[in-house]
């Protein structure tokens, strides 16, 4: 027999006040576009972004070029609004058992996948083992729900998903497109077949994918049943888009203001003022939240297993500076663990490792960094202070130059900082095989759960396309797993507040990475172009309201 249940959802699941940064200081979003005209049904939008999916399917693997598509073709079982509670969506109510590990959903009836398959419990039960399956190789998806057990179908719409162990993020990662719901026909088809073109329910379904060029869309005439955070009801007002692959920051800029695009997402920095003054473009930004852009540092190997050399390392790096350079003054700082629309985020942590190069040469010398080479790099015991940051063919212009800034800096306080470029393919290699001193990453999610996945010690093994480590650092502290699993056990916003409070000092006083600012979504968009919006879970982008005049 099931534990007792209590319920938790019509009303909402509320994630405490610290989820309001979600809606209020941390989103910065620009030049809104309001109209007062009628959505016009029909049309084309040419949308242009910077990297294309590996796969289209964001169980696999899961980085977020995959997220934004899957936005517009997958449909979730619940929904998180901008203040952070957690709505009904394919999922009507739910209840959960009082020990935290049993969650009954109650499903809609009325849901058709795009392949004809009705939507139903069999539906929820193949999609979540597929995200644990090791097969899928999914490093998000299926990180997010280790703790998933099982789903027994207790009828057609009830479906009780079982977890090993009580997990309060659960609905909230549920709320994320990379948890999004496919076609169990779809899914059983091969990994890679699916990659090329999975199947959902939602306001768009995939028509082809011209690799290295584009991926069409077009409307799901049938819909019916889309996120209660949206403006609108029924079909998608677009009968088509077109999600054009430009990864040149500037030739994406110039295609916009030509008009040969309708709208582009990664913004680049320099052309944020020139958008803003042209009167043709409006812009919509937003931080997401989750770990800050960042460089891990290694701490399983030297130099940075000593935390001395970490701080100093740390401590060498003017990233308020790099950043005023690099990107203009339009990206803020992040100097803490958490980005500042992450639940639970604290802004105590913002200047505990400010610039101090004096402090950097200090503590190299207690390091027994004494020594100096003619060119001025450090050295102990005959060997001299390097530091080997791998560089993916992918990482952006403006991230590189950071990262030159970085090294400039660095220098100065003694550290020889090597910026090895490489293909994707063999920089995960090395990733996975501990072969860097930093690592450059990010982790967007819309929990503070997110430093469990990139410190705890349960994420030190290798996860996904790759076998890169998720727990980039190495770091394993028992005190910190605890604190991080004590907060998946309780629903109570206070208690939560307070242990990630812990587990962020934990991993400030650490010296577990450089973080330089919050993963932002920045769009540019035509004035021809109405109602785009972002998902509140992820600050990702929505076309379902969308609509263009010509």
């Amino acid at each position: 027999m099931p534990p007792p249940l209590h319920r938790t959802s019509s009303q909402a699941l509320w994630l405490g006040a610290a989820a309001l940064l979600l809606a209020t200081t941390g989103c910065r979003r620009h030049d809104s576009h309001a109209t007062a005209h009628e959505p016009v049904q029909g049309g084309t939008l040419i949308y242009a972004t910077d990297r294309e999916p590996i796969c289209l399917d964001p169980h696999v693997q899961g980085d977020m070029p995959q997220v934004f598509l899957a936005e517009q073709y997958l449909d979730s079982l619940v929904a998180m609004d901008s203040s952070g509670r957690i709505l009904p969506w394919l999922a009507t109510d739910w209840t959960v058992s009082e020990d935290g590990r049993t969650y009954i959903f109650h499903l809609r009836h009325d849901v058709t996948f795009t392949d004809g398959t009705p939507f139903t419990a069999e539906a929820v039960r193949a999609n979540l083992d597929h995200m644990v399956d090791p097969h899928t190789q999914s490093s998000t998806a299926g990180g997010y729900i280790k703790q998933y057990a099982g789903t027994d179908i207790i009828d057609a719409y009830t479906a009780a998903v079982h977890l090993k162990t009580p997990y309060a993020a659960f609905l909230e990662v549920l709320a994320q497109g990379f948890l999004g719901i496919e076609s169990p026909r779809a899914l059983a088809r091969p990994r890679d077949e699916n990659c090329q073109n999975p199947v959902g329910s939602g306001p768009f379904r995939i028509v082809r994918w011209d690799h290295q060029s584009q991926i069409v869309l077009e409307r799901n005439p049938a819909y019916r049943w889309g996120s209660p955070t949206a403006h609108h009801t029924g079909p998608a007002y677009l009968d088509r888009i077109e999600w054009r692959i430009i990864p040149e920051a500037s030739v994406r800029f110039a295609a916009l203001q030509a008009g040969e695009v309708d709208a582009i997402d990664s913004l680049p920095p320099e052309a944020e003022t020139p958008a803003r003054r042209n009167p043709d473009l409006w812009l919509l930004m937003a931080d997401r939240p989750g770990n800050p852009t960042n460089g891990t540092l290694n701490i399983k190997r030297a130099p940075f297993d000593d935390i001395r050399v970490r701080e100093a390392f740390i401590r060498s790096a003017d990233i308020d500076g790099a950043l005023a350079s690099v990107f203009f003054h339009h990206y803020r700082r992040a100097g803490g663990p958490l980005s500042p629309t992450t639940p639970f985020y604290s802004p105590t942590f913002e200047h505990h490792a400010d610039y101090d190069p004096d402090r950097a040469r200090a503590l190299l010398d207690q390091a027994g960094w004494t020594g100096r080479t003619e060119d001025g790099i450090r050295t102990r015991n005959g060997h001299a202070l390097i530091v080997h940051i791998p560089l993916k063919a992918s990482l952006s212009a403006a991230e590189r130059t950071l990262w030159e800034q970085v090294q400039a800096t660095a220098r100065a306080t003694g550290f020889d900082v090597r910026l090895e470029n490489g293909d994707d393919t063999s920089i995960l290699e090395r990733e996975g095989h501990w072969d860097y001193d930093v690592r450059i990453g990010y982790w967007n999610t819309n929990t503070a759960d997110v430093l469990r996945i990139v410190f705890s010690s349960a994420f030190l093994g290798a996860a996904g396309v790759g076998g890169h480590h998720q727990n980039e650092a190495g770091f394993s502290d028992p005190t910190f797993d605890q604190i991080v699993n004590d907060a998946l056990l309780t629903t109570d916003p206070d208690k939560r507040r307070a242990l990630y409070l812990q587990a962020q000092t934990i991993a400030a006083r650490n010296f577990l990475q450089i973080t330089t600012y919050p993963q932002s979504t920045r769009l540019a968009l035509s004035r021809a172009v109405h109602d785009v919006r972002l998902e509140p879970s992820l600050n990702v982008t929505s076309l379902y309201d969308a609509w263009v005049t010509r």
